[in-house]
């Protein structure tokens, strides 16, 4: 089932509450955004429901948070939508949607972060809280995350050499010069650290210039520590990755893979902030500018 299949509104979300939550439903009932495979309608001022109206991955995503979240939530320095109720396929919704808390703040591809040396410390301290070892039962990344960089090379080339042809890319052979350093770093050989697998600026909340919340644990996996680490140079202001580095304190391997997941995350939003790429309508037009902030960054910052 696909977002051309069915209709979520208001009155579908109260419904599904009557049905299986009543004590939620008479809570107003509000859309708070389309995410890319889910919706998320707000429930009073404290709770959203979350329901799944793009890919099928979007059902295992939201079982996935509800299982494990709760018990990481408590450890972690910044909100995060911690579930709290199921919902049950049924012929009102054939599909499996949860009722999480809600996270207030303006996500990071439309309100970016300013105060990059305060947002530094937040987003270096919360991945430290994040970035504990994982019991062997826990997820695998879906496209690689949290796996070896290598695995990922001919995704990225694609990605390279299609945004290289829609003209979106000033400089691919600085790109694919970040990308073979990243992959040619030794391999991670801790142990398998939880991560959030996608950390990418519209699922992290900013108020006031700094980094307020983060949302959407759907990617919530095990593996090496890189792939979130990516996050600094799509987040953070000109400069502030180094504050967020000697914050948390990565060694120069995991720092160098850090590099290519961010250029291959970079690649993508650039490409998903074109309408149309992908299939999906519309595209995600805030998801460009970030993407394109973080590959300049990477490449001013390459080492020489």
């Amino acid at each position: 089932m696909t977002h051309t299949e069915i209709e979520i509104t208001a009155e579908l979300v109260r419904d599904l509450l009557r049905d299986q939550h009543p004590d939620l439903a008479d809570h107003p009932v509000r859309l708070g955004a389309r995410g890319w495979d889910n919706q998320l309608w707000r429930l009073g001022d404290d709770l959203a429901v979350r329901l799944p109206w793009a890919t099928q991955d979007a059902d295992a995503q939201l079982l996935k948070e509800h299982t494990w979240l709760p018990a990481l939530a408590p450890g972690l320095p910044l909100p995060v939508p911690v579930p709290q109720r199921l919902g049950e396929p049924s012929a009102l919704f054939p599909r499996p949607w949860i009722v999480t808390t809600w996270v207030p703040g303006e996500p990071a591809d439309r309100a970016p972060v300013t105060l990059g040396a305060e947002a530094a410390g937040v987003l270096a301290a919360f991945l430290t809280a994040l970035h504990q070892p994982a019991p062997d039962q826990a997820p695998a990344g879906r496209f690689g995350r949290g796996g070896p960089l290598a695995g990922c090379s001919v995704r990225f080339a694609k990605q390279l050499a299609e945004a290289t042809e829609m003209g979106l890319i000033p400089d691919p052979d600085a790109v694919r010069a970040v990308w073979e350093d990243a992959a040619a770093a030794p391999g991670w050989a801790g142990p398998a650290l939880w991560l959030h697998g996608d950390l990418h600026s519209a699922n992290v909340l900013t108020s006031d210039g700094i980094i307020s919340g983060v949302i959407d644990f759907g990617d919530l996996c095990a593996g090496d520590p890189a792939c979130d680490l990516a996050a600094a140079w799509a987040l953070l202001p000109d400069g502030a990755a180094d504050l967020f580095h000697a914050a948390y304190q990565p060694d120069s391997a995991t720092l160098r893979r850090a590099r290519g997941w961010a250029a291959g995350q970079a690649l993508a939003g650039i490409l998903i902030g074109e309408a149309g790429v992908r299939g999906r309508p519309g595209g995600k037009p805030t998801w460009g500018p970030p993407a394109h902030a973080a590959l300049r960054r990477l490449i001013a910052t390459a080492p020489r």
